[in-house]
């Protein structure tokens, strides 16, 4: 649908709240959306101009438009969520989460059986949960069965076959696991009780019932009855062993969801933590793909209120890292600056952060884990989605590093028949640029690199990757067409972490199949080639490689040096401040040394942007050992 096709109907849509739905040409719904009102939201996605190729395409394919007009945002928000969920439109937020979750039953029965099931049924039964780990559940459940006393048989224990005495206790009855309901040894409202204290456990919440045993234990005590006392103990001692174990953030803390989200381009990472009592009962951590120019207040907003439906939470509060728009009633959103709630904030941006490298690292394993084969079979995959003539069986790909904005260095990782091939690393002292210009090193660093293949008459590679993005591929393809070798090889460049490939001189990126072997390949060589430079770099500068301009101050010594870098980062920031700023660290006399250093004219750094670090020393083209 065009602009001025959608001009004729606009006019038509209503301002009211609610939910809009486009469909193509097949009448396939392609995405779901709310709005606070529909005309102008609609209106925006033919009269903006958006930055993605997907929004575009999205815009491109629409052919009928639906809306349905609600009450209030609040119920735009839930109907939403719930189309969403129903119809997966292709367009729309995908939660990765496919799995069926356990749950611990209380059966719908005379004297209820608990045990863990993956199936709700509709007969009246209660379900907790459910759990995102069966492994935790089982945990629950025998620590349960270890202190309090339920019954696991599969008897019939109505009023009538009880009365009759068809059943005799069992063997969990002299182990002390059951009280022998099946003789009326128990009575429902004692039975009962015990499925009180079952709910507290899985709530987390454990002071009462340990108060419970302690009064039973003085009870006991007070009888001479020693020996059942003792059993009471070490079940108080076991309940407090277990509270211990689990994650107390605060016992002032009331229930409350915590959510944090990482982004990785078109991929989203969130974790969810459910506190109840002050307790972590439950911690979950999920995928989310996105398509459009999703926010991360807008992917946060839709994954929390899938998965406070998908956990059952009543809670009313949320902690979260920023403020969304959230708009169900009665939720109040806490963005906290310190204390325990800060804590726990931060608690679960770790969880999130171990989870997305957990994710790359077990990609990076199945990649290596491959046969040559089928390692040749993502070569030709990766030569299909990018339309090479040849087969890629020879990457490299370079990368530019520095140091708060000083000492440059760059890097070289080579790949050959799909794995790493460390021999080829190559690491790059910048040579012939002074300061930080990432441009002129990736021309310089290319250029040195392949004019040393030429003149060994070694084999060029077929695929070169240009980490950075357009104006890094662009100097690179400069010293290409110097040294002759345009055509002999594709060279592409990688924008930063939105894995977008850019072809020299095309104005649209391409992006390769999502979770696809090729681009688990792409991903690879470009966490390869960081992980080379950063340990390059680090080893430098630990042996003193770099000199710090400031140390080449008459009357600056490295202490005093050291200490205006670590206040204020980098030697540009430096560069750029007044006297008094510089004298509340080192005083007035280094000050004005300082200051008159950047003053002097023709001093070396001092043009704009150039930090005055000096040229160093090739240390670029001997082979590197495998680390």
């Amino acid at each position: 649908m065009t602009a001025e096709q959608f001009s004729q109907i606009a006019s038509t849509i209503p301002l009211n709240p609610g939910i809009y739905k486009y469909f193509d040409e097949n009448d396939e719904l392609l995405y779901v959306g709310k709005a606070k009102s529909l005309r102008k939201r609609v209106s925006s996605y033919f009269t903006k101009t958006f930055t993605t190729y997907k929004t575009h395409e999205l815009v491109h394919r629409i052919r009928r438009i639906e809306f349905t007009i609600v009450g209030s945002e609040q119920d735009a928000f839930l109907l939403e969520n719930s189309l969403i969920k129903q119809f997966q439109p292709k367009f729309n937020i995908n939660l990765k989460d496919d799995k069926s979750y356990p749950y611990i039953v209380i059966k719908n029965e005379p004297f209820p059986r608990v045990f863990l099931t993956r199936r709700k049924i509709p007969d009246g039964s209660e379900y907790l949960g459910p759990f995102t780990s069966v492994g935790r559940v089982r945990e629950l459940l025998d620590f349960v069965k270890s202190n309090i006393q339920l019954r696991t048989c599969q008897l019939n224990l109505s009023d009538t076959q009880i009365k009759k005495g068809k059943y005799k206790v069992c063997l969990e009855y002299h182990l002390g696991n059951c009280k022998g309901p099946c003789e009326g040894l128990q009575t429902a409202g004692d039975y009962a009780e015990g499925l009180v204290q079952l709910r507290n456990i899985l709530k987390g919440n454990l002071g009462p019932l340990i108060q419970q045993f302690k009064r039973e234990m003085r009870t006991l005590a007070e009888k001479m009855d020693f020996e059942k006392a003792e059993i009471i103990r070490k079940k108080i001692e076991h309940l407090e062993n277990y509270e211990a174990r689990s994650v107390i953030v605060s016992k002032h803390l009331s229930n409350a969801d915590v959510f944090t989200i990482a982004r990785d381009g078109d991929l989203a990472y969130i974790n969810y933590l459910m506190v109840e009592t002050g307790t972590i009962v439950q911690t979950h951590t999920t995928q989310v793909e996105t398509h459009l120019e999703e926010s991360d207040a807008e992917v946060l907003a839709f994954t929390i209120a899938q998965l406070r439906e998908t956990f059952n939470s009543l809670a009313h509060e949320l902690i979260l890292p920023f403020p969304i728009e959230y708009p169900e009633e009665g939720i109040v959103q806490t963005i906290p600056k310190g204390g325990d709630k800060k804590k726990l904030i931060e608690l679960s941006e770790k969880n999130v952060h171990y989870f997305r490298e957990e994710l790359r690292r077990k990609q990076l394993l199945q990649l290596q884990g491959k046969t040559p084969d089928e390692r040749r079979q993502v070569l030709v995959q990766l030569m299909e989605d990018l339309q090479l003539s040849e087969l890629p069986v020879h990457i490299e790909c370079f990368d530019n590093s520095n140091f708060q904005g000083s000492y440059p260095v760059s890097a070289m990782v080579c790949f050959r028949d799909g794995v790493e091939s460390k021999k080829d690393y190559r690491h790059f002292n910048v040579k012939t640029v002074q300061g930080i210009n990432d441009f002129a090193t990736m021309k310089e660093v290319v250029h040195r690199r392949y004019k040393r293949l030429m003149e060994e008459k070694q084999s060029l590679p077929q695929l070169v990757i240009i980490d950075g993005g357009k104006g890094q591929l662009g100097a690179a393809m400069e010293s290409i067409t110097e040294l002759g070798l345009t055509g002999m090889m594709t060279v592409v460049g990688l924008a930063k972490n939105e894995e977008e490939i850019f072809f020299p001189g095309d104005s649209e990126s391409i992006k390769l199949p999502y979770n696809s072997d090729s681009l688990h390949l792409v991903r690879r060589i470009r966490d390869e080639v960081h992980r080379f430079g950063i340990t390059f770099h680090r080893k430098q500068r630990s042996r003193g490689t770099f000199t710090n301009e400031l140390e080449q101050i008459e009357g600056i010594g490295k202490k005093t040096a050291d200490l205006l870098l670590k206040r204020f980062r980098s030697v540009n920031k430096i560069r750029q401040l007044g006297e008094d700023e510089l004298a509340e660290v080192v005083g007035p006399v280094k000050a004005r040394l300082v200051r008159e250093h950047f003053a002097e004219p023709g001093t070396a750094g001092s043009g704009p942007g150039d930090p005055g670090v000096p040229p160093a020393e090739e240390a670029g083209n001997e082979p590197v050992k495998p680390s």
